[in-house]
């Protein structure tokens, strides 16, 4: 056989296939459509010990607890409108835990909303105009398990043990502000856009004199909550209310919202019983490589955390008023825009899929408001941007004359996923059925989430705690 000619070895493939299609032998797509319930456990038991799969994402820090004096302090900071430049817009206005710690918008709607209180789809701008925010808001849902990066474009990067990146430097460059995690640094910028939380206030200045300009505003009613939270009874508003210490609470409430008791990670521990067969065949799908005849997702959205925390061009659309990047000057770049790297135009963070039912719409402007469409997307995503029908968006005003144009673009870029092989109809479902299996039943449950939303009688320092409310039904979220 060693001796067999290119040509032979092309003879022979092609009788192969000739005689797989007379006699009928089923392909890989098939068999996993046969396979008895007891050889799926088998196959996923191979490939949770092969991965060290264990359900349960490790940090870098120690998880707080929400009940804990600072995280609550955090809560309090995380809901005030006192942080937002016009004290009309809170951190949670874009990020609440009842719509699975985004805001279940395409493109958020930050500051100069009609009604700041009311929050999901039918958040809208006072006038009729396009969505300023180019992208939608991720979940705050187990942030503490980043390790590396955070935002779309990854602009928050750790970097070893150098310390952290941000914005305010140049690149790579490490902030010495940035603060003690990821989430604290992370923490530090929707209060400093324009778009999301600062209007036009102290627009002239530097990001960190803004900041500090926020901490003098919260030194008037704050202080007794400060004095709490940091442990300080005696400690005066000078040395308590800090940027510094107003992140590092609101880092601290974020990094507490951990919710990953799911069915899958149930599984893992030993229950057979946690998930359908469906998500056992979408299970087996999603962790099989694409040479073995899978779909090869766990490549990127791999080990207990769903995420290599690599960037990648995924031919996502390109809805909305982008960055002023492109010929249209509505493109946006993604970690490009950080990096100036010419191969990092359209890469964008491979997020986690831990909680994901409930974190849509999805993509990096959520642009698929439905976890079946991304899941095709990212099955086949060239013919899947090119036949995109923006008509599946739920939300009015979003600029859509690019999308085109920006769409081609990204794709001519160089797109880093390619097709899946052997899907079949039912892979879909499978698939879905499965990533539903990554849910953890608490944030489905106003009750279970009770914990982190303030309550109408909590102590309100100011009167500037947003109670978010449904549009719709004028009911609380």
């Amino acid at each position: 056989m060693k001796n067999i000619t290119n040509k032979n070895t092309t003879t022979l493939k092609v009788i192969s296939l000739i005689i797989v299609g007379m006699i009928g032998i089923p392909s890989q797509a098939e068999n996993r459509d046969t396979l008895t319930n007891e050889q799926i456990d088998s196959k996923l038991s191979s490939i949770i010990k092969a991965n060290k799969l264990t359900g349960k994402p490790t940090s870098n820090q120690a998880i707080p607890d929400i009940n804990s004096p600072k995280a609550q302090l955090g809560m309090k900071l995380f809901y005030s409108k006192t942080l937002g430049g016009d004290n009309t817009t809170a951190c949670a206005s874009c990020h609440h835990p009842m719509l699975g710690g985004g805001d279940n918008l395409s493109l958020s709607v930050g500051v100069d909303s009609k009604n700041p209180n009311v929050m999901g789809i039918h958040r809208e701008l006072k006038k009729n105009e396009l969505a300023r925010v180019p992208r939608n808001a991720p979940t705050t849902f187990n942030v503490a398990f980043w390790k590396r990066v955070m935002f779309h474009d990854m602009r928050i990067e750790r970097f070893e043990d150098q310390g952290i990146h941000t914005p305010d430097v140049p690149y790579p460059n490490i902030d010495a502000l940035a603060g003690e995690s990821l989430v604290q640094a992370q923490a530090r910028f929707p209060i400093t856009s324009t778009a999301e939380m600062r209007s036009g206030y102290m627009d002239k200045s530097f990001n960190q004199t803004m900041r500090r300009a926020l901490a003098k505003r919260l030194e008037k009613n704050w202080l007794a909550e400060f004095r709490k939270g940091f442990n300080y009874p005696e400690g005066s508003a000078e040395d308590l209310i800090t940027e510094q210490n107003f992140s590092e609470a609101i880092a601290e409430y974020e990094r507490s919202q951990v919710f990953i008791n799911s069915p899958w990670k149930a599984y893992i521990e030993g229950n057979k019983q946690a998930l359908t067969e469906s998500a056992k065949k979408g299970a087996l799908l999603f962790h099989t490589t694409q040479k073995d005849g899978g779909a090869g997702c766990a490549q990127c959205h791999s080990g207990d955390f769903f995420t290599d925390e690599n960037a990648y061009n995924t031919a996502m659309p390109q809805i909305g008023s982008g960055l002023d990047n492109g010929a249209t000057g509505s493109n946006d770049y993604g970690c490009n825009l950080i990096t100036k790297k010419e191969d990092d135009k359209f890469r964008f963070r491979t997020p986690s899929l831990l909680n994901v039912e409930v974190t849509g719409p999805w993509g990096h402007d959520g642009v698929y408001t439905s976890l079946e469409a991304i899941t095709r997307h990212m099955l086949s995503p060239i013919k899947s941007a090119k036949a995109y029908d923006p008509s599946q968006l739920k939300q009015k005003n979003i600029a859509l004359q690019d999308l085109r144009a920006n769409t081609q673009e990204a794709i001519d870029a160089g797109v880093h996923l390619t097709p899946k092989p052997q899907i079949n109809k039912n892979d879909v479902k499978n698939l879905v059925n499965y990533m539903k299996a990554l849910t953890d039943p608490c944030v489905k449950e106003r009750a279970c989430l009770s914990k982190w939303i303030p309550n109408a009688n909590d102590n309100d320092p100011d009167g500037q705690t947003l109670h978010a409310v449904n549009g719709k039904t004028g009911k609380r979220l």
